[in-house]
């Protein structure tokens, strides 16, 4: 493994804050997104708690993975922080600190947009420090039976997902796209999360979904959107959101990543081992 650093660590320009209500909770939300200095990374710090403790986004913090990524430490947590993860990602920011009024952020329309736009009011400004990209230089791979992720040595960035799901009629869907060469804020970003019909009473007893709506979901109801797309691929390309934001929780790196059927569980299961191998790539010979 190498480390390299050919561009600047970034951040905000400017604090900006965001209010709606918690996909999951039902509840409303507030977050404010601030700058950080360089080598920060992404935190998170709950404002309604009194401890205020700082909860790095990285993947030795990540807890439940139930439908959304969970992050966990001295017993608080944040949830559902996977869209607003993709969002810094997909615009470049790599140090930001984000206050939230309670667990879950609130949902927007359901995909990144919301976040990429308020980041984009916000500004994102260079600093003067390198950021370090770590580029993999073997194969890493989480299998769940016919499930899987990996990451393959590759000289850039790319995402494949294949999208396969139990639900009777709906056919498979695949997306590639590669870092720096595909404009992400228009084809991920606007990609809404997804539910099945068949599901939704089940969430909602499991306390799920609470502030799910036909604005922020796409419903699906074996083979038919109930809801209009935005794409006739959304649910790929959200898949696609998904694992842009949970591998974010390892940092950057190079290399193809490749999907079939993954989730938040084994994605970020694919960042703690990355993280790993990072880790030992920087304490000695890789």
């Amino acid at each position: 493994m190498e480390i390299i650093s050919t561009h600047k660590q970034k951040t905000l320009a400017q604090d900006i804050s965001y209010t709606g209500i918690g996909l999951h909770s039902g509840k409303p939300a507030t977050v404010r997104l601030s700058p950080l200095p360089p080598d920060n990374g992404i935190v998170f710090i709950r404002a309604d708690l009194p401890e205020r403790t700082a909860i790095p986004a990285q993947a030795d913090f990540v807890g439940a993975t139930m439908r959304a990524t969970t992050l966990t430490r001295d017993g608080q947590e944040v949830f559902t922080v996977e869209h607003l993860l993709s969002a810094l990602y997909i615009t470049d920011v790599d140090n930001c600190q984000i206050e939230m009024s309670g667990p879950e952020p609130p949902v927007g329309d359901g995909s990144a947009l919301s976040f990429v736009e308020l980041i984009k009011r916000a500004g994102v400004m260079e600093q003067d420090k390198a950021r370090k990209t770590a580029r993999i230089a073997e194969v890493l791979t989480v299998y769940d039976g016919e499930r899987y992720v990996m990451v393959l040595p590759y000289d850039g960035q790319r995402f494949s997902f294949l999208s396969l799901t139990d639900q009777s009629g709906l056919e498979p869907q695949y997306m590639d796209i590669q870092i720096g060469r595909d404009d992400l804020v228009a084809q991920v970003a606007p990609a809404r999360t997804i539910a099945f019909v068949n599901e939704i009473e089940g969430l909602k007893r499991m306390g799920l979904g609470l502030g799910g709506t036909p604005e922020n979901v796409i419903v699906y109801d074996g083979d038919k959107a109930l809801t209009p797309l935005r794409f006739t691929d959304e649910l790929v390309r959200h898949k696609i959101l998904d694992l842009l934001g949970d591998l974010f929780l390892a940092g950057r790196f190079t290399g193809h990543v490749i999907a079939v059927k993954s989730g938040h569980a084994l994605n970020t299961a694919l960042a703690k081992k990355i993280a790993e191998y990072i880790e030992k790539g920087e304490s000695g010979p890789c």
